[in-house]
């Protein structure tokens, strides 16, 4: 185990000036990246691997990281995606009957450079004050002048096309226990390749003979993988759903000849104006098959109806945003990953209606069309990692499948 003080010293450089100077753990080297926080007091695993993350340097505001280790069940993605990590404190030991590697050693295997040793309190408040910024990570330069300079040169997230970077590159099934396969030969989606999973739904009888009865339920779903996370897919497969990732790349006629009972836009990193080709896809399904749109996915949404998005200040990061549902009054209390917002001034004439609210800002955080199957929130409702309050929106996509499914057939 490192002893702190034998730790190299690295620097974390915003494009503004403002710079602070820490301790190494993880990778060596330089990354350039985003610089925004996540409120989040537990759950680095799930940030650090969740796609969405992808151009980011992450800053967690809870004190200590690293306390229970890496895991290989919690991970949301194949390897984290993040371009650095920034921390108050790494503990070096961890303690969890699952954990299999410690923090730093993880961030070190896969060449993320994590920062220790700063004010993250600090940080944080700067970025709420003076908006969310480039920034460069570096154990090779600390002359802060000299980092400074790289991170007003580095690119910017505005217009820029992430999603091409983390998506699938090939369509994949998923199973009870994760990808069934590495990839699925094109051409055989539509062929039924195998019996997908059902779920069994009751319904009660009255009078005479009552008692519960029901009827065998499956859905083919079809992911557009923006930058998905497992979670969300493991909730469709619980729902009875036969998921299946699709690069972000698929058109619309290649989705509809998998013959999906819906269609799902998943999250994503980066700027929804830079992915104009699943917006194209996504205004040639509507309303020939349902389509649930999560983070990314409601930008996408609302931009192929007509709307606007925006970049937000310093964007939500955390585990712990509350959002009332405008039609039941009901407060969930979420986990959202995102920088960009839809326009709500810019809804009119797209035929969408906001269902969602954050009670923090007031921005849109669900959107639901007033004729067509589709709808749409910007937290993550998979709830990876937590809460989980607002888990039912699967269950409203099924019945939402369910109700085309039966008026198509009836």
């Amino acid at each position: 185990m490192t002893n702190k003080t034998e730790q190299k010293k690295a620097i974390l450089a915003l494009e503004d000036g403002t710079y602070f100077l820490g301790r190494c753990f993880g990778a060596e080297g330089e990354r350039s990246g985003e610089v925004v926080f996540n409120t989040g007091m537990t759950g680095y695993q799930e940030v650090l691997t969740d796609p969405s993350y992808c151009g980011q340097i992450v800053t967690m505001t809870y004190t200590q990281m690293g306390n229970y280790g890496i895991n290989p069940e919690d991970m949301e993605s194949e390897r984290p995606w993040v371009e650095g990590f920034v921390v108050r404190e790494n503990s070096p030991i961890y303690s969890n009957w699952r954990a299999r590697e410690s923090l730093s050693d993880y961030l070190r295997r896969h060449g993320i450079i994590g920062i220790e040793g700063i004010d993250t309190r600090m940080l944080t408040k700067h970025i709420r004050d003076a908006g969310a910024q480039i920034g460069i990570i570096s154990t090779e330069d600390l002359e802060p002048k000299s980092v400074v300079e790289k991170a007003r040169q580095a690119p910017r997230l505005v217009g820029r096309d992430l999603v091409k970077e983390v998506t699938c590159r090939q369509p994949r099934r998923w199973g009870q226990s994760g990808y069934e396969e590495e990839a699925i030969p094109p051409g055989q989606l539509s062929l039924g390749i195998s019996a997908p999973p059902r779920r069994w739904v009751t319904t009660e009888r009255t009078g005479l003979g009552s008692g519960l009865r029901g009827y065998w339920e499956t859905y083919r779903v079809i992911v557009v993988d923006c930058g998905v996370k497992q979670n969300i897919l493991r909730h469709l497969y619980r729902q009875g759903c036969e998921p299946i990732t699709v690069p972000a790349t698929t058109s619309a006629e290649e989705i509809l000849a998998c013959q999906p009972d819906g269609v799902v836009l998943s999250n994503g990193p980066g700027d929804p104006e830079g992915v104009g080709y699943v917006i194209n896809t996504a205004r040639n399904l509507f309303g020939k098959v349902p389509v649930f749109g999560i983070c990314l996915g409601q930008q996408v949404i609302a931009l192929a109806l007509g709307g606007k998005t925006y970049k937000l200040k310093f964007g939500h990061r955390g585990g712990n945003h509350p959002v009332k549902n405008l039609e039941t009054g009901q407060i969930d209390i979420t986990t959202q990953n995102h920088g960009f917002c839809v326009d709500m001034d810019s809804l009119e004439g797209t035929g969408l209606e906001l269902t969602h609210i954050n009670l923090n800002d007031m921005s849109a955080e669900g959107l639901r069309h007033r004729e067509l199957p589709i709808f749409s929130v910007q937290f993550h409702p998979e709830a990876g990692p937590g809460p989980h309050d607002a888990n039912y929106l699967f269950g409203e996509f099924v019945q939402m499948m369910h109700q085309f499914t039966t008026k198509s057939t009836g």
